[in-house]
């Protein structure tokens, strides 16, 4: 098998701010994202000659995408991955310009998930889509089954209480809601405690309000091109070091030796991604990550499904502030889905913009800016208890 390792470059990315955007519909956000991207590779929307649209929400065609920015006659597909869709797109357009048949590619995720659902907040309300079956118990019931587990595995390893354990998610989400008060696109500001969490009402066990992301609207988009082509674009292109995504066949859970305490897509798509992108030791090798916090719990797991902890030890890295801003290696810089809020299609691509940034040394908010990151990771899940994709991506400088 061959590699993407720095065959392909980012040289423009865009992001809308996310919320509740009852001002804009999907072509707005679309030409936000794009708009921003163009100006930032610095090319005209007609250099670009194939594009991959992510939206779940929102349209069963690629001709939105066309619409949206006017462009005419190129392909555009469309791409639905659940949680992943971000990712994928991403990773079809770089494999298109790798394939060589396209100098400028561009993917684009956009969802306008508030509208969709008249305001509830889908990952607490309700199922995702009432035509699937497995989604009649709603995703915090779901997700809330592998957090269960995790308390009752480790609790005599830790000596936990509920309470105790609910303490230590509990940093997660103010680590999170830190950060996103230095974001300014974040949907979420607002300052929490631990106290806060703990009082927070309860939504599914072990998740109180606080250990759920929202829902957003939102959109962010990326312009690839190829390593030779960048260089005469701008010095600060960033180089893709790996695309990897797991899809699962709903085999885990009905083995009667399935744990619980991993997402087997996470193990599978962050041990391809390595092996890609040449890592022998994530831990010490990974400056930064984007991982998708649904729950506490999600971000906790994948933790340790991904190696930046050693299985049962991620617990004792969010009590150290490993992943806080200042930590050794953070996580969710910019706030996560937390603090965002979950698009689905968008959220990959907005990991991906804040990744991208931080190499550059552009972000937003001088505030959260890391010194001298060179490898940056980010990664989706997304499905139900037996079903899941997983997607890491891993973006490098270039040397």
């Amino acid at each position: 098998m061959g590699s993407i390792k720095d065959k392909v470059a980012i040289v423009g990315m865009g992001c809308t701010k996310f919320g509740e955007l009852w001002d804009k519909g999907i072509d707005d956000l679309v030409v936000d994202a794009c708009y921003e991207a163009f100006e930032d590779a610095g090319i005209e929307p007609g250099e670009i000659q194939a594009a991959w649209y992510a939206s779940r929400e929102s349209g069963l065609t690629g001709s939105h995408l066309s619409r949206a920015i006017k462009t005419e006659y190129i392909p555009i597909t469309r791409v639905e991955n659940f949680c992943a869709g971000g990712q994928d797109v991403l990773r079809n357009a770089c494999y298109g310009v790798a394939s060589g048949v396209f100098d400028f590619t561009l993917a684009v995720g956009v969802e306008k998930t508030k509208d969709h659902n008249g305001g509830f907040g889908l990952f607490i309300q309700e199922p995702l889509d009432r035509g699937m079956t497995e989604w009649e118990i709603p995703p915090a019931s779901q997700f809330g089954q592998y957090g269960t587990r995790y308390y009752y595995h480790y609790r005599d390893q830790y000596g936990w209480s509920f309470e105790d354990f609910k303490r230590m998610l509990a940093l997660i989400d103010v680590k999170n809601h830190d950060n996103g008060l230095l974001t300014p696109r974040a949907h979420l500001h607002r300052k929490i405690t631990v106290e806060d969490v703990l009082k927070a009402p309860m939504i599914a066990w072990p998740y109180t309000l606080y250990d759920c992301c929202g829902m957003s609207d939102g959109g962010a988009a990326a312009i690839i091109t190829t390593p030779e082509i960048a260089k005469t674009l701008r010095k600060d292109y960033i180089l893709v070091k790996a695309l990897a995504l797991a899809n699962g066949a709903s085999q885990s859970t009905v083995k009667q030796e399935f744990d619980f305490l991993h997402f087997p897509e996470n193990v599978a798509a962050g041990k391809a991604a390595y092996k890609e992108a040449g890592i022998t030791n994530p831990r010490e090798e990974i400056s930064m990550a984007e991982l998708h916090d649904c729950f506490s719990t999600t971000e906790l797991i994948t933790i340790e499904d991904l190696g930046l902890s050693p299985d049962g030890k991620a617990p004792e890295d969010v009590i150290a502030g490993r992943f806080n801003l200042d930590g050794d290696q953070p996580i969710n810089m910019d706030g996560g889905l937390k603090c965002f809020g979950h698009p689905l299609s968008a959220s990959g691509l907005r990991m991906t913009y804040e990744v991208y940034k931080q190499l550059q040394g552009k972000v937003d908010n001088p505030a959260r800016q890391l010194k001298n990151p060179k490898l940056g990771l980010i990664h989706n899940v997304g499905g139900n208890v037996g079903i899941h994709a997983s997607a890491v991506s891993i973006f490098g400088l270039p040397e």
